[in-house]
C-alpha cells in the first residue's frame, strides 16, 4: 500500500530545496554576462538529469562513487568562469563611468557553451549531494516519501524561479556581476577545499563568509582597476 512518512518527506524536501537553490543561484551567476539564463539553466537541467538517471539505474552504488574528482572539476570550471566574469565586471564598471567604449557583441556562441558547461557541472555536484540523502532514505524504506519530497521541492523552486527571474535581472548590471563573480569564486574555493579533504566550519554555512570576503576582494580589485584606467579619447 502506498503511504508517506512525514519526517522522510520533510528531509527530502529540505535537502532538495537547499541543493537546488544553490544550483539556481549559480545559474544566475553564470548568466550574469548574458541576456538569458537559458544556456546555464539547460546545462543545470542536463547535469541534474544525468545524476537522476544514474541514481535510478545504479541505486546505492552512486553513494560509493568518489566525489573528489567531480568537486575538483567543478571548482576549476567555476574558478575559470569567475575570473572571466571578473574581467567582464570590470569592463561593465568602466562603461558605467564612461571609461570604456560601448560593448560590442561577439563570442556569443562560446559564452553559451561555457555557461552550459558550468551549469551542467553545478547541476551534477548539487544533485549528487541531494541524491546521497535521498538514496539513504530509500534504503531505509522511505523511497516513496523521498520522491514526493524531492519532486515537491523541485517543482516549487522552478515555479519560484520563473516568477522572480525578471526581478533579479532588473538589478543594476555592475552590482549583479560583482555578486555573481563573488559567488562563483566562493563556490570554487568551497568545493576545492572539500575536494582536498578540508572540513569547512559550519558546512554549507561557510559559503556566507566566503561570499562576503570575495565580494570585498572583487570590489577592491575593481576599484584598483578603475584607478589605473585611462579614459578613452573624446570623439571629434
Amino acid at each position: 500500500m502506498f503511504s508517506l512518512y512525514g519526517p522522510a518527506v520533510l528531509v527530502a524536501f529540505l535537502i532538495t530545496l537547499l541543493e537546488m537553490t544553490e544550483v539556481v543561484a549559480l545559474v544566475f551567476a553564470l548568466s550574469a554576462e548574458h541576456h538569458t539564463i537559458a544556456h546555464g539553466a539547460w546545462g543545470a537541467i542536463g547535469g541534474t538529469a544525468t545524476v537522476a538517471v544514474l541514481a535510478l539505474g545504479f541505486g546505492a552504488l552512486l553513494i560509493a562513487l568518489p566525489q573528489d574528482y567531480l568537486l575538483s572539476a567543478s571548482a576549476i570550471v567555476l574558478l575559470g568562469f569567475g575570473l572571466f566574469l571578473f574581467r567582464s565586471t570590470l569592463r561593465t564598471y568602466r562603461r558605467a563611468r564612461g571609461l570604456a567604449p560601448a560593448k560590442l557583441s561577439h563570442g556569443a556562441g562560446n559564452a553559451a557553451a561555457v555557461q552550459f558547461a558550468g551549469g551542467f557541472s553545478v547541476g551534477m555536484v548539487e544533485a549528487t549531494e541531494a541524491v546521497i540523502v535521498l538514496l539513504a532514505l530509500a534504503a531505509a524504506g522511505y523511497g516513496a516519501s523521498a520522491i514526493v519530497g524531492a519532486l515537491t521541492a523541485g517543482l516549487g523552486l522552478v515555479i519560484a524561479t520563473a516568477i522572480v527571474q525578471e526581478r533579479i535581472r532588473k538589478i543594476k548590471v555592475p552590482w549583479l556581476k560583482l555578486g555573481a563573480t563573488a559567488l562563483l569564486l566562493s563556490f570554487a574555493v568551497f568545493w576545492g577545499g572539500q575536494a582536498l579533504g578540508y572540513a569547512w566550519p559550519g558546512s554549507d554555512l561557510a559559503l556566507l563568509p566566503l561570499f562576503l570576503l570575495f565580494a570585498l576582494v572583487v570590489r577592491g580589485a575593481i576599484a584598483l582597476g578603475l584607478r589605473t584606467t585611462v579614459p578613452p579619447p573624446a570623439a571629434s
